[in-house]
């Protein structure tokens, strides 16, 4: 019997695999569960569209993550931080305040999640920052930190 995996199933395969498995481990085992469904021509159909769906999908991700790439490489972020005698700071700048910054500054959202810092910052002066915007599209950020009056 051939059944279309709606889930990760260990040992035969992954979501949307088409695969061969008996009649009795099928009906019983992955279909009674909603692991499965059987492999009509309707299904298969059906599979087929939503493969081409999310193939769609990602090329749209894929293709709105360069052009943001392209708006940032030219943006230069203006933050501050609380510094006292010698230049000693108070604090730091974190992902989030970097993103808040770039919404406020540039109206433009970007999930703090997707700033790569590998540690705070917490010197005066230009900073870059990695962006990931998508698993294949990486931008560089320059973040200005400035001394707080």
């Amino acid at each position: 019997m051939k059944v279309i995996l709606l889930a990760d199933v260990k040992p035969h395969g992954k979501k949307g695999d088409v695969i061969e498995v008996s009649e009795g481990y099928g009906r019983n085992m992955l279909i009674k569960r909603k692991l499965a469904v059987e492999a009509t021509p309707t299904n298969i159909n059906n599979l087929k569209l939503q493969n081409k769906h999310r193939e769609k999908l990602e090329e749209e991700n894929l293709e709105a993550a360069k052009a943001l790439a392209e708006k940032i490489k030219d943006w230069k972020v203006e933050t501050t931080l609380k510094s006292g005698e010698g230049g000693r700071t108070f604090g730091s700048v974190s992902a989030k305040e970097i993103a808040e910054a770039v919404d406020k500054q540039y109206h433009e959202k970007i999930d703090k999640k997707k700033i790569h810092l590998p540690e705070p910052i917490r010197s005066l002066g230009v900073h870059e920052v990695t962006l990931k915007l998508h698993p294949q599209v990486t931008a560089t950020l320059r973040v200005h930190v400035g001394e707080k009056a």
